[in-house]
């Protein structure tokens, strides 16, 4: 969750981290009120990265501490960054002024997160900033383990970024690690202060002081790309979505975010838990039929029902087609569309890379599959029995007793948790709800929702360049809610790789080498200057 690098060695994700030493310091402190970078304030580290070949690589970097994006910060500890540019990779020096900027935000289950201790690239993760109960994740949004994939890895969420900010380190980009405040954290007074839409507004002013800095900070700020998972997956999303969106204008404002764009160039979204007002029909659309893990048991099927037939409205409100020219993306053939995209080909790219005899051994555990010329063929029901039981209840997200994460992400003031859905509201069984949501409800589920500047409002400055990540095995929300980013984006005309990784849980990354090479193609970037 958020947890990268730290000093002494480790291996995160499948990418080993070598010792990181100091050769050489300056001084990196930043005034709260100063939103100007000090290219001299840095300290000089060395680490060793291993790449997804195995090979390693010697990458010496220069390192600025924590450094406040804002001028009226609320709480600088969250809102803060770090930088990290490379100076040195196996022996020659490099010049990364012109180097694509990843920007890896390390949020899980809307908590906050923090960079005020870190120490060097990756060191960045989530606290739980005086919540009840502590620092881990408590809600539906919370990450979870992923299932070991084909290359043996098993990846914690947070793992794709923390792989993602190596290797970036590794090929020459400089990367940014932005804090972000978080729901659950709560002044003397007992008012939350990192509900919706804290977190986002604190990654456009992360990303509106980088690029204000353009020529002092390393990097090419105009080559800005996101990355995170689940949470911060979704924030990635948003981010990509809604860049320069007057929305957020007087939010920012209000922290003396920095004069500049908060737009970015490309995104990276690993299993965004996102479209939170919709997530409910969606989960029970795709898992309704599936037992839950902490019972054993089917939800209550007549509020299954009733949410799926929501998704279904929805579903056919947002009028997208699917990839390869599928068509319209109905309730109806949503399971066709996702065995023939998404599905079927994860299980023929994992299987077409085993060996004969390990294929044959999967095979013989899975009959559900058919293999034949090369490619997996299964049915819908099949692949849900062979995924098994559901993460969550129903509802998933707006739970009727408020207990999800995502309550509490739409709290208010002294309230912690909030209904954001008609429906979650009207079957409130607290007692503590009116039965119907709260007036600034609306607006905040805009402010949080990248479908909004996809379909509703489509938002010409958004990212054109998305990468989408999902495991198979995820039940931490639908698989529609991908691939329904995924087809918004594209039928707008924008550039998105999006595929699953098969077998594999929340928060898997099997393939950060191949999105270190996918910023260099969408950006142009030729390597660093020697």
């Amino acid at each position: 969750m958020g947890i990268g690098a730290t000093a002494g060695a480790a291996a995160v994700g499948g990418i080993a981290l070598g010792a990181q030493a100091s050769t050489g310091s300056s001084s990196s402190a930043s005034s709260s009120g100063s939103l100007v970078f000090d290219p001299d304030a840095y300290e000089k580290l060395t680490t060793t990265v291993t790449d997804t070949d195995g090979d390693e690589h010697s990458v010496t970097y220069h390192f600025w501490k924590a450094i406040t994006y804002v001028a009226k910060p609320v709480d600088a500890t969250y809102q803060s960054l770090v930088v990290s540019a490379p100076v040195e990779i196996d022996g020659k020096a490099v010049d990364p002024s012109d180097a694509p900027i990843l920007l890896a935000n390390s949020v899980g289950g809307y908590m906050p997160s923090s960079v005020a201790d870190a120490t060097g690239v990756g060191a960045g993760g989530m606290s739980g900033g005086g919540a009840p109960g502590g620092g881990a994740p408590s809600g539906s949004a919370s990450p979870s383990a992923s299932a070991p994939g084909a290359n043996g890895n098993t990846n914690a969420t947070g793992g794709a970024t923390a792989s993602n900010q190596l290797l970036a380190l590794a090929a020459g980009y400089v990367v940014v690690e932005p804090g972000a405040r978080g729901r659950t954290l709560k002044n003397s007074a007992g008012e939350y202060y990192g509900t919706a839409p804290a977190a986002i507004v604190d990654l456009k002013a992360a990303v509106r002081y980088v690029r204000s800095n353009r020529g002092r900070i390393p990097g090419d700020v105009d080559r800005i790309v996101s990355a995170g998972t689940s949470a911060g997956g979704a924030l990635s999303a948003l981010l990509g979505a809604s860049g320069d969106s007057p929305i957020y204008d007087r939010y920012l404002k209000e922290l003396g975010a920095a004069d500049a764009s908060d737009a970015i160039f490309a995104t990276g979204a690993w299993c965004p838990i996102t479209d939170l007002e919709h997530a409910d029909g969606a989960y029970e659309w795709n898992w309704g039929a599936n037992a839950t893990q902490s019972t054993g048991k089917v939800v209550d099927q007549s509020v299954s029902k009733e949410l799926s037939a929501q998704f279904a409205e929805y579903q056919a409100s947002l009028k997208l087609r699917g990839l390869n020219r599928f068509g319209a993306l109905t309730a109806r053939n949503y399971d066709e569309y996702l065995l023939r995209q998404y599905l079927q080909p994860s299980a023929t790219t994992y299987l077409a890379g085993l060996s004969d005899s390990e294929r044959e051994t999967y095979l013989a555990k899975n009959t559900f599959i058919t293999w034949s010329a090369g490619k997996a063929t299964f049915t819908w029901d099949d692949y849900l029995t062979h995924v098994g039981a559901r993460k969550k209840t129903a509802p998933a997200f707006d739970a009727f007793d408020l207990s999800a994460g995502e309550n509490n992400e739409f709290g208010a003031g002294t309230t912690e948790n909030r209904h954001f859905t008609a429906y979650g509201a009207k079957n409130d069984t607290t007692g503590l709800s009116t039965k119907r949501v709260a007036a600034d409800i609306p607006e905040k589920l805009h402010l949080m929702n990248p479908m909004y500047h996809l379909v509703d409002k489509v938002n010409g400055r958004r990212s054109k360049h998305w990468w989408i990540r999902l495991g198979t095995n995820d039940t931490d929300t639908s698989h529609v809610v991908s691939a329904n980013l995924a087809a918004a984006a594209a039928g707008l005309g924008d550039d998105v790789n999006h595929l699953y990784y098969w077998d594999q849980g929340h928060g898997a990354n099997t393939d950060p080498g191949d999105f270190i090479t996918w910023i260099a193609k969408v950006t142009g970037f030729k390597g660093p200057k020697k």
